[in-house]
């Protein structure tokens, strides 16, 4: 697998493309090419998004989509493990505060696409995150996913360090 190329960062729902934590992770990966995108607040268009927005950043790059690493926060983050496990293309997911499932109803599980990464995976989550706990996260990620917890809930409480681990692990990447 090449060396990623660029990154593509998408926000949770709500959120803007200008979260601490995206600007933090934008920062520290420098000089990396990023890309902050907003997204739709639909699942389907946001997955239809995710994939448009992917091709254009990689044709303004004039790199091949595949080099691309997409992720981002909560709902963000989701949609493009969505788009992954549909046939988008890409050399890794970062996934922070990655949803399992609404807060207090564990039962309601967000997974079924899951299965079908087959990519590298790092996923950054707060120790007291209410949409999903480290040790469930443990439990649903697929094997091989890099897992690192941070202090915090679903907003971890320093996005400098969360930026860290995303740098880091874009290093390992080859």
């Amino acid at each position: 697998m090449p060396r990623p190329t660029a990154l593509l960062l998408t926000p949770g729902a709500g959120g803007t493309a200008d979260h601490p934590a995206l600007l933090a992770v934008e920062h520290a990966v420098r000089p990396l090419p990023v890309r902050r995108t907003k997204l739709p607040p639909t699942p389907a268009g946001a997955v239809v998004a995710v994939v448009e927005r992917a091709a254009a950043f990689a044709a303004e790059l004039g790199t091949d989509p595949a080099a691309l690493v997409v992720g981002g926060r909560s709902f963000g983050g989701r949609m493009c493990s969505m788009a992954v496990a549909q046939g988008l293309p890409a050399a890794g997911l970062v996934l922070l505060s990655y949803p399992l499932h609404p807060p207090g109803r564990r039962q309601q599980l967000r997974i079924e696409h899951l299965a079908a990464l087959t990519l590298p995976i790092l996923a950054i989550s707060g120790e007291r995150d209410p949409y999903g706990a480290p040790d469930e996260l443990r439990t649903h990620l697929p094997a091989g996913a890099t897992l690192r917890t941070v202090p915090g809930a679903h907003t971890p409480a320093d996005p400098q360090l969360v930026a860290a681990m995303v740098a880091d692990w874009l290093a390992t990447l080859t």
